[in-house]
């Protein structure tokens, strides 16, 4: 079965101490993971290291950045690199999710280079794709979702792209209160699939874990990640709530 994630995107919210509390009271949680599934927290920066050391040890639960640069290194003042981040040990990347590509200007090209360069550093990118209301209003969305996986993924061979993890997001679902039907959702889920399979074959499309990202909430989780295509979510104000987060997390199929 392919690998089912429940993924936090705390995005920038928090104080450090209020990160570890909510971390804390999840990890107790006594959720059993089965083998397939796994928990992935992306953090804010300064609390990766504090993320990695409590779920070292903790089956199938993981750290995350919510970003990376494009550069292996160099003169980029703020910037962090893939290097750094494996470092201390960090196993996911968030790349390309829409806050960045509308507030800080990143495009497909290079959010290719940033999924290569997590790559070459031995980091699991989450790839974030989606279309804005105006697209989806016009009925463009398969097209605008494929042209986003063909700029930042075609320049994969077939073993690396097995190494991703693909994460849709309707943009007018996010933070809006809108989420779009399951049907919506699956639908959109099988196009990706579909364009993964036309390049790389059937085989290689069923591996990749494919992530709903619109509004994920506990009330809605279980028939999202239950659609044949969605392999769980990249979930964003409700993995800020720890019961909301657990009941995501046992909405894992």
């Amino acid at each position: 079965m392919r690998k089912q994630i429940a993924a936090a995107n705390w995005k920038m919210n928090l104080t450090y101490e209020q990160g570890g509390e909510l971390l804390d009271t999840i990890l107790n949680g006594n959720i059993g993971l089965s083998g397939h599934q796994r928990v992935v927290f992306a953090v804010p920066f300064p609390y990766l290291v504090m993320a990695h050391h409590k779920v070292a040890g903790k089956k199938n639960y993981f750290a995350a950045a919510q970003n990376c640069s494009d550069k292996k290194s160099g003169a980029y003042t703020g910037e962090v690199s893939a290097e750094m981040l494996r470092s201390i040990d960090v196993n996911y990347c968030v790349i390309g999710h829409s806050e960045r590509r509308e507030y800080f200007g990143e495009q497909d090209l290079m959010l290719a280079k940033k999924v290569e360069i997590c790559l070459e550093s031995g980091i699991t990118p989450i790839f974030c794709c989606g279309e804005p209301l105006s697209i989806r209003e016009v009925g463009a969305q398969n097209g605008y979702v494929e042209t986003q996986l063909r700029e930042s993924l075609f320049h994969l061979d077939e073993t690396h792209l097995r190494q991703i993890v693909i994460a849709y997001e309707p943009i007018w679902a996010i933070g809006t209160g809108k989420t779009a039907a399951s049907a919506q959702a699956q639908e959109m889920h099988a196009h990706i699939r579909g364009v993964l399979a036309a390049k790389y074959g059937k085989a290689t499309a069923d591996e990749i874990p494919i992530l709903y990202g619109g509004s994920v909430k506990a009330a809605n989780a279980h028939e999202l990640f239950h659609c044949p295509d969605v392999d769980g979510g990249l979930v964003g104000g409700a993995s800020l709530q720890a019961a909301e987060f657990m009941t995501i997390i046992r909405s894992l199929k």
